[in-house]
């Protein structure tokens, strides 16, 4: 097995687990002063990648994304159960990209705390020589990407530190360079990311500029909440994500579809989460208040 490498170094502590295992009686907060964490992070202020941990069941989060993660369940009840089927379109489109497009290596930008199984290991259990980037801008996803994101012998599994507000410095960093071969077809993935962009940051120009950067073949996925389907349940959660100073942004359908530029859709194009190529029939799935759609560049 092959052990990710990444950049920038220097993090060497975990971060603390949860309530319980800090010797803090469970149900009880924890004070910020209780609870570890790698050097660069503040336990103050919440980020997106920790809250989703949080809603997955995973222990990578502190009391504030917990209070934060809380809050927006509050607001819309079935919040976890739209995370775990935001993680499994992720499942589903990696393992098509490989066995129905060729796809051999993969870009994702928003990686987020790993989850097994990780995008590589879906691919790589399919092509074993599958080669892909994470990138991410919370050094508790570069601590797990350390001890998790183990490649094949065949492949290859590399992290970069780095924000998809800057998609030159992605594209120009070296270890990109060193990984993927950028005139054969990429898997692009934005998952749950955009999200993060205000309309005034031009997220359209920071996808369409990654677009660019990659050859015929190449393809793009992405996954984007969305108002469309309950919207008081969702101002709700925006409410509460954006009184603790978060950014999160809900777009609809015709701006989602927006990201994938003139890129043909894959069937069955852009449609709720759940209802993108799932492996077993959905009742209802704008249960999930996701837009999802994988586009190829022609």
């Amino acid at each position: 097995m092959r052990s990710v490498s990444v950049r920038p170094a220097g993090i060497g502590r975990a971060p603390a687990d949860r309530d319980q295992e800090a010797g803090v009686e469970q149900g009880k907060d924890v004070p910020p002063a209780a609870e570890l964490a790698p050097p660069g992070v503040n336990i103050n202020v919440p980020h997106s990648a920790r809250i989703y941990d949080y809603w997955l069941g995973g222990k990578d989060n502190f009391a504030v994304d917990r209070a934060v993660g809380e809050a927006m369940i509050q607001a819309i009840p079935d919040l976890r159960y739209m995370a775990g089927e935001n993680r499994k379109f992720v499942h589903r489109a990696a393992r098509d990209l490989v066995a129905k497009e060729g796809i051999r290596q993969f870009l994702d930008i928003g990686t987020g705390i790993p989850t097994r199984p990780n995008l590589h290991e879906v691919a790589q259990e399919i092509a074993p020589e599958t080669r892909v980037v994470y990138v991410d801008n919370d050094p508790i996803v570069l601590v797990h990407a350390r001890a998790l994101m183990m490649s094949s012998a065949q492949g290859r599994s590399e992290y970069i530190s780095a924000d998809i507000r800057d998609p030159g410095a992605i594209l120009g960093d070296p270890l990109l360079a060193d990984t993927l071969d950028l005139t054969r077809p990429v898997g692009l993935t934005l998952i749950a990311i955009l999200m993060l962009l205000a309309d005034a940051a031009d997220p359209w120009d920071k996808v369409a500029q990654l677009r660019d950067a990659l050859p015929s073949g190449s393809c793009l996925a992405i996954t984007h909440p969305t108002a469309d389907f309950n919207p008081d349940e969702v101002g709700r959660a925006v409410d509460a994500a954006t009184g603790a100073g978060m950014t999160l942004v809900c777009r609809s359908r015709d701006e989602v579809q927006r990201f994938f530029g003139d890129w043909e859709m894959l069937e069955p194009g852009l449609v709720p989460v759940s209802a993108w190529r799932p492996d077993v029939p959905v009742d209802r799935p704008e249960a999930a208040y996701y837009w999802a759609g994988v586009a190829r560049k022609p």
